[in-house]
């Protein structure tokens, strides 16, 4: 298992070096919902977890946004809901080019 996350971080890191694109946010929007991330998140109220737009707004500036959101949604790291400590659901997705699509999509909002 180990030893998978290292290729798909890897693949991702090359993939994040790659010149940027335009946004596909239908898929984005497919792949969220797909994952289940929208259970939790919106675009703009937040739920349990936080809007995409504060997310956005909390990595604005930040040289590294898209690889630390890369790590967040692939790692199930473990998160704070409702004052308890749950592992966070990772993307439904081992595409690199997908999953980067998604967080350009939520560092868009």
């Amino acid at each position: 298992m180990k030893k998978q996350l290292f290729v798909l971080a890897m693949s991702i890191t090359a993939c994040l070096a790659l010149p940027a694109h335009a946004v596909d946010a239908d898929a984005a929007q497919a792949l969220a919902k797909k994952s289940n991330c929208m259970k939790c998140h919106s675009v703009s109220a937040k739920k349990e977890g936080p809007s995409f737009k504060d997310v956005a707004a909390k990595y604005k500036g930040q040289a590294d946004a898209e690889a630390k959101l890369v790590t967040h949604l692939t790692t199930a790291p473990t998160i704070k809901v409702g004052g308890a400590e749950e592992k966070h659901t990772n993307v439904k997705s081992s595409d690199p080019a997908e999953i980067k699509n998604l967080v350009q999509w939520i560092l868009a909002q």
